[in-house]
């Protein structure tokens, strides 16, 4: 942002440069007289000054001066000035948008890390609850000790498990406070991400808000802007600068409108210069191949950068389709994996199962609900990655 705004700046300050400027000049000269006096002046007898640059021993000056030098380098500057304020705006967007896929990215982590967390509470319920069935049916001679050993080592698991969700959960919490709050501590809730997911644009669509919104485009193309004025304004040196200069006022060895028996001291001096380039030992030149190589460069940027952005979208249009496709097998193995706990529990309550295949489908039913979780996650940051593209986020 404080580029863009000095970029702004700059682009103001070159164009100011193409018009007049306006200076109130105001000096005094004293000068040491030569000794050689009666010096005839339209202003009367004065002494002569000893330095003959001077115009007397006295002389005071009081202008109003307005310059103007008129030049093809300073149109290429203001041109340059321009552009670079063009890129610099889309560097802006492209900043924002990198903030914006950030704050994304941390507010999906704080509501998966949220959720594993509810997951592992859950499954340490079920863990806790699956180990007092153990030693009740140990109590009663159905089972042996070994089950109330593997359900009391699932427990411990699931204890530890879900200290860690809990850790991620907070560390996740703070990472996107850092950004949202001035006191990362504030306290705050996000939505649930079970939600019907956005649905996808159509691939058409997202290469036609590309193709009109995209600051990688718009920064790379302000950029070989700016390279051509830079060349321009390197050529310009070749050509001459033609300088108005205008002062009205008084420049006399008296401090006043009229001097001695009525002479004028008030008036006006118009003058111009025209400075042509002559011999630099080749700098221009040099300096013109110069400003082409870099011009060069641009043009493989811009070119690389249309490239990016085809690969970028494309990727992205990929992932958040494979994403979307897969949410609904999630769901299937989310609903597949509850069955399967719910018929293994019954089995081992009849005696028709050991505790290991029930803790195998506790470890299965909470790994399709952390998946689903993240297969969300994984949707939404595609999404999210092709509307900062597109900048329709």
């Amino acid at each position: 942002m404080a580029a863009q705004r000095s970029a702004g700046i700059d682009s103001y300050l070159a164009k100011a440069a193409l018009l007049p400027s306006v200076t109130y000049h105001n000096q005094m000269i004293y000068t040491q007289p030569s000794g050689l006096n009666n010096r005839s002046t339209l202003s009367g007898s004065q002494t002569n000054q000893v330095f003959i640059a001077n115009n007397a021993v006295h002389e005071y000056a009081s202008q109003a001066v307005v310059n103007e030098t008129i030049g093809l380098k300073q149109f290429a500057g203001a041109q340059l000035a321009a552009a670079n304020a063009a890129r610099a705006n889309a560097e802006l967007e492209v900043a924002r948008r990198g903030l914006v896929s950030t704050v994304v990215s941390l507010y999906y982590s704080v509501s998966t890390t949220a959720e594993k967390a509810q997951l592992n509470t859950e499954a340490l319920r079920e863990a806790s609850q699956f180990t007092a069935m153990t030693k009740k049916r140990e109590a009663a001679r159905e089972v042996a000790h070994a089950d109330v050993v593997r359900a009391q080592l699932q427990e411990q698991q699931k204890q530890r498990d879900m200290n860690d969700a809990n850790l991620a959960a907070e560390k996740a919490r703070l990472e996107l406070a850092v950004l949202l709050f001035p006191d990362p501590r504030t306290s705050f809730t996000t939505a649930d991400p079970n939600h019907a997911p956005a649905l996808l644009p159509t691939h058409d669509e997202i290469h036609q808000l590309a193709s009109k919104n995209n600051p990688e485009m718009r920064s790379a193309l302000a950029q070989v802007n700016a390279a051509n004025a830079s060349v321009k304004a390197a050529k310009a040196a070749y050509l001459p600068d033609l300088g108005l200069n205008f002062a009205y006022g008084i420049d006399a060895p008296q401090f006043a409108k009229n001097g001695p028996e009525g002479t004028r001291n008030l008036g006006y001096a118009i003058s111009g210069t025209l400075d042509i380039p002559v011999w630099d030992w080749f700098s221009t030149q040099k300096k013109v191949k110069q400003s082409e190589i870099q011009r060069d460069a641009a043009k493989v940027s811009l070119t690389a950068a249309q490239r990016r952005l085809i690969a970028n979208l494309e990727e992205s249009y990929a992932e958040a389709a494979a994403a979307r496709d897969q949410l609904t097998l999630l769901d299937e193995s989310v609903q597949t994996a509850a069955e399967s706990l719910k018929l293994t529990k019954l089995r081992y309550e009849a005696g028709e199962s050991t505790a290991l295949e029930v803790v195998d489908a506790q470890n299965s039913y909470l790994a399709a609900r952390t998946a689903r979780a993240d297969g969300v996650v994984r949707y939404e940051s595609a999404l999210a990655a092709l509307q900062v593209l597109t900048g329709s986020i």
